[in-house]
């Protein structure tokens, strides 16, 4: 049982099924559970919120499981504010019959003082054992200046984190 859902493909589709049927101070939503095919159980959910001022938030979720015990999820959201700044998340989940996990998720926002992504991923297999990754790089509008950082975890040898920080044209900075 495994389902793919990229950030774009979601956020496109909350995109068209929200702001497009939602008007200014109004909230909506909207859950459906069903049987599916695979002898389980899907849901959907979504939300749609807009403000007086323009700003507005669009999330939705989405659920499958099966006969033999696996599940898998969907989340993700959409937010512009007032002011221009957008963010956009989104995430999958999939439980296994043998009690192994993934998970994967990114973010991304961006304002007038700047712009952060983050993306990353963590698992635990059936044993037990335990990995995880994530990515983060944010930069400051002002300046130009941005910081890339990373970090790992293994189960069996530990975490593992760094950051490197860099000025406009690219040049390594100290990180203050």
């Amino acid at each position: 049982m495994k389902h793919v859902l990229s950030i774009s493909t979601l956020g496109a589709a909350l995109l068209v099924t929200g702001f497009a049927t939602a008007t200014d101070a109004e909230a909506a939503s909207r859950r459906v559970v069903r049987p599916n095919a695979a002898g389980g159980t899907s849901a959907t959910a979504t939300v749609v919120r807009q403000g007086p001022n323009g700003g507005g938030v669009i999330r939705g979720r989405t659920v499958a499981t099966d006969s033999q015990g696996n599940a898998t999820s969907a989340s993700g959201g959409v937010m512009r504010g007032p002011n221009g700044g957008t963010a956009t998340r989104a995430g999958t989940n999939e439980r296994n019959a043998d009690g192994s996990v993934t998970h994967q998720s990114g973010v991304s926002a961006s304002g007038s003082q700047g712009s952060v992504q983050s993306s990353g991923s963590a698992s635990r297999d059936a044993t037990g054992n335990v990995t995880q990754s994530r990515s983060t790089t944010a930069t400051n509008a002002a300046t130009g200046n941005s910081v890339q950082s990373s970090s790992s975890y293994d189960s069996s040898t530990g975490l593992t984190r760094s950051a490197t920080c860099y000025n406009a044209s690219g040049a390594v900075i100290a990180c203050r």
